[in-house]
């Protein structure tokens, strides 16, 4: 069965389904690495207020996150902007899906028409184009989840109110695509992956061209970490972008990526940078691995399905040219 078979938007509803599955069953994981990136340690220089972070509590890790969110908000808290993270999951997903199968079915019929495999680089290429088309249409989405996500307990919005909050910033709607350049770079995190991965094939498995699942699985793991602490800093500056400032600034928005990391390094040190990485990385590999899973299923039944319609239209169409034929001979024979 061939993927072929499948039209773009067909292959980014398959993409899209197993990313809403994967980050509906990872989400908590979200919410806590995104309250870990946007709080701020006090420091000696900041005005007096009563809060550092959007949040009341300061997180000291993880399972302390999670705990505190049990405690401060109970079960709903984990799943706190949940409605906007899948809706912006399935639509980043889809448009992505849509738009790499889109560019590929160009480039391999109006530049490489030799109907050869695409090499590694044009492959990584091609992905980056369809994740920056993507980002372009789905960023505000990703704008107003992260808003809400940080959203302290007496102050919860739906996403349209929160999306209005945005709006009415001082950027007013181009407020809805911050965080826009840092997530176009990111757009490289595949490649980085791709190449850590063959390099520790190469050093791990030197000479070995099959891998046995666990190997496979501990190569994409150890690959996707090292892509992810490479990227870190731009995605906790991305997500500081898209959040609320932090009371310190008193309401002063930070204007460029570079803006936030700089000032998170005044307040905590270049670590700070790295800060929620461990639910970053687990959340990675688990949606990856779910959404690979999932897709894979998702493209053999639509491969069915599309089996099915062009059988049934070819018998239908059979038909028709039964009964006309029939009709046909049935007139001669009457005149």
């Amino acid at each position: 069965m061939s993927k072929n078979e499948v039209p773009p938007w067909g292959l980014a509803i398959a993409g899209s389904t197993g990313a809403i599955l994967a980050n509906a069953l990872v989400y908590p994981l979200d919410i806590v690495k995104t309250r870990l990136q946007v709080q701020v340690k006090k420091h000696a220089s900041d005005p007096e207020v009563t809060a550092h972070t959007t949040n009341d509590r300061h997180y000291d890790g993880t399972m302390h996150a999670i705990s505190a969110i049990l405690e401060d908000e109970g079960l709903a808290g984990l799943y706190s902007g949940i409605a906007g993270s899948l809706l912006g999951v399935a639509s980043a997903n889809f448009a992505y899906f849509y738009w790499y199968s889109t560019v590929r079915t160009l480039y391999m019929t109006k530049v490489d028409k030799s109907g050869a495999k695409l090499s590694t680089a044009v492959e990584l290429s091609l992905g980056a184009v369809a994740g920056a088309l993507a980002q372009l249409f789905t960023i505000p989405i990703a704008v107003v989840t992260t808003r809400q996500q940080t959203q302290p307990k007496g102050d919860k919005k739906g996403m349209l109110a929160t999306a209005k909050e945005v709006i009415d910033g001082e950027d007013g709607w181009t407020g809805l695509w911050r965080g826009m350049k840092a997530s176009l770079v990111l757009v490289v995190n595949p490649a980085i992956t791709y190449g850590a991965y063959q390099r520790l094939k190469d050093v791990l498995y030197p000479n070995k061209v099959n891998l046995r699942p666990h190997e496979a699985f501990l190569l994409g793991a150890m690959s996707k970490a090292m892509a992810t602490i490479a990227t870190q800093p731009l995605i906790v500056a991305k997500v500081g972008l898209q959040s609320r400032p932090p009371p310190a600034r008193q309401g002063k928005p930070f204007k460029s990526f570079l803006e936030v990391m700089q000032y998170i390094i005044q307040k905590e040190g270049l670590l700070g940078l790295y800060k929620g990485i461990a639910p970053q990385i687990l959340k990675g590999l688990m949606v990856q691995g779910i959404l690979m899973m999932t897709k894979e299923r998702m493209e053999l039944l639509f491969v069915l399905l599309f089996r099915y319609v062009r059988q049934v239209r070819k018998e239908k169409l059979a038909q028709l040219a039964d009964l006309a034929a029939r009709k046909a001979a049935e007139a001669k024979a009457a005149a």
